[in-house]
């Protein structure tokens, strides 16, 4: 086995100096659950662990609370720690990995609909989280990017993106129109759908994503976040490895589900949702495309550029219907054509 990039274990080191001061300090163990979900086999849990002074105090979901977003970011994870995972009455054990991050799969078949479940450290200081299963005769499922494309965040600039992040209130950032409406009026034509948020934000973000998508009208569903920073092979982590295995992953859990893939033509959307439907035809039903403003593309990239053809990188090989719009209201219509036509179906 390869030893680890210098990066992660430089990492490592610091985050094992903070925790051991930190603890020493009094600060204790506090599980923030992300909501997971359940297919015909097994649960998915999410969550990480975090030092906090006070670990009763949980991040809150409500609708009416303001963060400045660097205070997400400002977190220790706990690593190594022992979770104890209640779901159904059945008990399983897991243990954080070096982000102090849980992402367990637990053997345990639920009815359609939300359920909750609860995690602990140490038999105390319990936490409940919430899963979602999708009726297990849902053949249309919905796949959201969430940056520019149900929220201006003006990604992935970097000044830009830090100021977004980093100091203005969640409740600044604006919401794309039309999309939560486009979203709720697909899942009311089939009830029991999932809807994922797939995105390369970090998972400290969660909290304030689940606030900013209910206090906007998103339809609820599981968010599929990654962990910035080094990994085990370099100094940052790739955004786009992390959506292709995402969706791979949604199409081995879900196999007869065929999904829209909803995105904005900013940042890698359309060819990383081309690649998927030419190696899953069988998946993708539709491929949904936000174009951004030129005002937005300049921030993102520096210069306007042509709305991409998903399938222009290979020629060769069918893809999916795509269609493109500024927002959810120019969209809605051509998906829905797209949907009724019966190779669709």
């Amino acid at each position: 086995m390869a030893r680890p990039h210098y990066s992660s274990r430089l990492e490592d080191w610091f985050n094992l100096g903070i925790g051991s001061l930190l603890r020493r300090r009094g600060w204790r163990e506090r599980i923030i659950p992300h909501v997971g979900y359940g297919n015909g086999e097994y649960v998915r849990v999410l969550a990480r662990v975090v030092l906090s002074r006070d670990p009763r105090n949980q991040p809150r979901y409500d609708e009416d609370q303001v963060v400045r977003g660097w205070k997400v970011f400002v977190t220790a994870p706990a690593t190594k720690v022992q979770v104890s995972v209640t779901v159904a009455g059945q008990s399983f054990d897991a243990c954080t990995d070096r982000g102090g991050f849980v992402d367990l799969a637990v053997p345990v078949v639920l009815p359609p609909g939300w359920h909750e479940i609860s995690l602990g450290v140490h038999g105390e200081r319990q936490a409940r989280g919430r899963v979602f299963v999708p009726d297990p005769d849902a053949d249309f499922g919905l796949v959201s990017d969430i940056d520019d494309t149900v929220m201006l965040t003006m990604l992935p600039r970097p000044l830009i993106a830090a100021w977004n992040t980093f100091l203005r209130d969640e409740q600044a950032r604006r919401v794309v129109p039309g999309m939560a409406e486009m979203y709720a009026e697909l899942l009311a034509d089939h009830p029991g759908a999932p809807i994922f948020y797939l995105s390369t934000g970090a998972w400290n973000t969660a909290p304030t994503l689940t606030r900013f998508l209910a206090r906007h009208g998103y339809p609820a569903g599981p968010l599929l976040l990654t962990d910035w920073g080094p990994t085990n092979t370099g100094w940052f982590r790739s955004g786009r490895e992390h959506k292709r295995a995402a969706l791979s992953r949604l199409a081995k859990e879900f196999p007869a589900v065929r999904w829209v893939l909803v995105g904005d033509d900013g940042q890698h959307d359309p060819q990383i949702y081309g690649d998927f439907a030419q190696t899953h035809p069988d998946h993708v039903r539709a491929i949904g495309i936000r174009q951004l403003t030129p005002a937005e593309q300049v921030l993102s990239h520096g210069l306007p550029v042509p709305n991409p053809d998903p399938g222009a990188h290979d020629p060769q090989r069918p893809t999916a219907a795509t269609v493109h719009g500024p927002d959810g209201h120019a969209l809605v219509a051509q998906l829905r054509a797209v949907l009724s036509r019966p190779e669709a179906m």
